[in-house]
């Protein structure tokens, strides 16, 4: 069983930035993709960034420009740096990973609440 633990969301103001963190363990299978998913209350859940292992990526039209999203392969750990935040952005932020097992299994954090005061 993959676990996922998220890290660094929290409370900013307009503007300011937000570093999330997500390290996976527990699996025996390399990880194929990575990224982050956002749902704010009462909406549906988006895509926010993926990342494949090569490192390329597809952000959002909504954070382009503002949100930027790496990894670690030797670390199993994705990231999202957010930037010049707008209350807009404010959700709970979800990771996932995909793996290498040939059935591209997937796995979810627990999520981590971002929100942003104006």
């Amino acid at each position: 069983q993959v676990q996922l633990v998220e890290s660094g969301g929290g409370l900013a103001q307009a503007g300011g930035s937000l570093r999330l963190s997500c390290a996976a363990s527990g699996s025996m299978f390399s990880i194929s993709v990575m990224g982050w998913y956002r749902q704010a209350l009462g909406k549906q859940r988006e895509s926010v960034a993926t990342i494949d292992r090569s490192g390329n990526t597809i952000v959002a039209n909504s954070v382009k420009g503002r949100f930027t999203i790496s990894r670690d392969n030797a670390k199993n750990t994705v990231y999202l740096q957010m930037s010049s935040l707008k209350p807009e952005d404010t959700a709970v932020y979800y990771c996932y990973v995909v793996l290498m097992d040939g059935a591209r299994n997937n796995f979810w954090g627990q999520g981590t609440q971002v929100t942003v005061s104006s």
